[in-house]
């Protein structure tokens, strides 16, 4: 293993090396890995098992507060594996560990083609793919997880394993959607799709409307084909010179979308939002590559407080509930409060689908705050929890990884028959709980009382 790849906490990167992309999180380990190579990956796995130390793969940290304690535990920072070939072709992309959906985007847009990338420009490719992935594209093909076609990782032995539907064929099945407890991902091979360019843009309106704007976008969604995935959403933006100048210190209530059906089609389904009378509407048709920066994500790191929920329905009652704990007069600190529309394709199960075949919930909420200090991150923690209790009578019963700020009990996260098929998986290909991870696959007790 190269000396350079390997930080202390002596040594004087030690505060940068072991920093998260939420800044919030105080990320403590016992050495922090930062390979270039697979063959780096392996070295770092060997090293760390020859010390009884455990490893904690990590691309960026965007969901790092749920990892815990990282004591006794290298963790691995696969930041600069950088590698994407795009195969225009067979319509795939390989990519290296540490890769953006930005850089995967922008990559395979040069071949009129088109990956299912996360909502934010920096999300890391491989851990948003292992715990599902639901990008701008969803509700027509389905969970990012489940267009995975190969997977390649180095196993808790130290030993390079290629997964896909004919080799490792149930650890291939685990990775798409069961998370990061089996192996470090070195390199991920996915499908991509003939798509050029969306429809897509954002409707403002005063955040006083919510009531208003949130009950015409759930009527609006009720007839929606899959081509259009859509999200209804409360922003505060705070007053900073990052933020442009029509929305600097503004509260919104929105409705964001995406369009595979071009121009003419959805400006007809658009009519029912448009006569609201929106006060800004950035609908265009642009290059796929552009939606990376529709949702409005940081491009960088921050401090955050944040969590999601899933709900099996967002009644009137239920928009009434978020309205009060995050529309105008609530006293809301947070920075944004979405609903995603689920359904279409991310509800239908098909052959070979991975862990996390389908999501079993109508949407999705998530929440977040900006938290610059403890007392900061506090309030925030307390109005995430408001906004979750207001939705309680809707909770779907299951919790979606990438959603999940929080340490949750597998069988919430998987579905107890799926989650015992994880655990079988896990006890096959790390039988003494080498690898650890935000949502961890945990080996029975008495699994692991033998293995010690």
């Amino acid at each position: 293993m190269k000396v350079e790849s390997l930080v202390l906490p002596h040594d004087p990167g030690w505060n940068q090396a072991r920093v998260a992309w939420n800044l919030a999180v105080d990320q403590q380990p016992a050495a922090v890995a930062l390979p270039e190579s697979t063959e780096d990956v392996v070295a770092v796995v060997r090293w760390a098992r020859s010390r009884g130390l455990r490893v904690a793969p990590q691309g960026t940290g965007h969901n790092a507060a749920a990892m815990g304690s990282l004591a006794h535990t290298v963790l691995v920072k696969t930041e600069r594996m950088r590698g994407v070939e795009i195969d225009p072709e067979a319509r795939t992309a390989r990519v290296e560990a540490g890769v953006l959906w930005a850089e995967v985007s922008v990559a395979a847009a040069e071949h009129g083609l088109a990956a299912l990338a996360g909502s934010s420009p920096d999300v890391g490719v491989v851990g948003y793919s292992l715990g599902g992935g639901i990008s701008w594209l969803a509700r027509r093909y389905g969970l990012a997880a489940n267009s995975v076609t190969a997977v390649e990782l180095v196993n808790a032995e130290g030993e390079l394993v290629h997964a896909d539907a004919d080799n490792e064929s149930e650890l291939f099945w685990a990775l798409r959607g069961g998370g990061g407890s089996f192996g470090v991902v070195t390199a991920l091979e996915f499908q991509l799709y003939p798509i050029a360019e969306v429809y897509a843009g954002v409707l403002f309106f005063p955040i006083e409307r919510g009531t208003e704007v949130l009950r015409a976008w759930r009527r609006w969604i009720e007839d929606v084909p899959d081509e259009i995935t859509s999200v209804g959403r409360f922003l505060q933006f705070p007053p900073i010179p990052d933020i442009p100048e029509p929305l600097r210190g503004g509260s919104f209530v929105v409705v964001e979308a995406t369009s595979l059906l071009g121009e003419a089609a959805t400006d007809a389904l658009l009519q029912p939002l448009w006569e609201l009378e929106p006060a800004m509407d950035t609908f265009a048709t642009i290059p796929v590559e552009r939606l990376s920066s529709l949702h409005m994500d940081p491009e960088h790191p921050v401090p955050g407080v944040a969590d999601g929920m899933l709900l099996r329905d967002f009644p009137e009652e239920a928009i009434e509930a978020i309205v009060a704990a995050a529309g105008a007069g609530s006293g809301s600190p947070l920075l944004s409060v979405e609903v995603r529309h689920l359904g279409g394709a991310l509800g239908r199960m098909q052959p070979g689908h991975g862990a996390l075949a389908t999501i079993e919930a109508a949407f999705a909420i998530f929440a977040v705050g900006i938290s610059m200090t403890p007392e900061m991150g506090a309030a925030m923690k307390a109005h995430v929890e408001v906004v979750h209790a207001a939705l309680a009578a809707w909770d779907a019963g299951r919790d979606y990884l990438n959603f999940t700020e929080r340490r949750e009990r597998g069988e919430r996260l998987f579905g107890g028959t799926t989650y015992r098929r994880l655990q079988t998986v896990k006890g096959k290909v790390d039988p003494e709980d080498v690898f650890r991870s935000n949502h961890p696959v945990r080996l029975p007790k008495a699994r692991l009382r033998k293995a010690a």
